[in-house]
């Protein structure tokens, strides 16, 4: 059994269903859903604000490289379209694996082309530590610490103010 942590989220088309539909198609290993958050663009100031969660699942039969095929089929599966010109550019959903534990709780630590654990940026992310806090308060980030002392007092803290709660948008599993 592993668990992951998923930073869900994008900005173009019907935001709020793209996440809906990816917490669909997650099916039973979701075990909670944080709250949505609009959240200014990162990386690539030029386009529209994002909508964001996170999403906490497991299952028996799933690896890390596992979760990193669920998030590509969840992205094609919402139209996604890359563009090499623009890395950190718009896009219909963006799923990343952002943390894996093992069946003992113990983080799974990977450094390859395709994969890196926990994500080289997630401590860099507002957007992806502030809904992570809904469903984890306790949280920690493997190898950089805790969810509440990265959002308040590291890198990610100066855009922590430009994150606005949507108590409006459920996202039901």
């Amino acid at each position: 059994m592993t668990r992951a942590l998923l930073s869900i989220g994008g900005n173009l088309g019907d935001r709020e269903r793209h996440l809906r539909d990816a917490v669909a198609g997650l099916g039973d290993t979701v075990l909670v859903v944080s709250g949505v958050y609009e959240t200014p663009p990162w990386g690539d100031p030029d386009q529209p604000s994002y909508l964001n969660a996170a999403v906490m699942v497991a299952a028996a039969d799933h690896g890390p490289r596992d979760w990193l095929e669920t998030a590509w089929r969840l992205e094609a599966e919402a139209g996604r379209a890359r563009d090499p010109e623009r890395r950190f550019g718009p896009r219909t959903l963006d799923v990343d694996v952002i943390a894996v534990w093992g069946d003992d709780g113990t983080p799974v630590l990977r450094d390859d082309a395709e994969l890196t654990l926990p994500h080289p940026r997630a401590h860099l992310r507002a957007f992806v530590l502030r809904p992570w806090i809904d469903i984890d308060p306790f949280g920690v980030l493997p190898g950089h610490g805790t969810l509440d002392v990265l959002l308040r007092e590291g890198p990610a803290a100066a855009d922590a103010g430009g994150i606005e709660p949507r108590p409006n948008i459920k996202l039901e599993f």
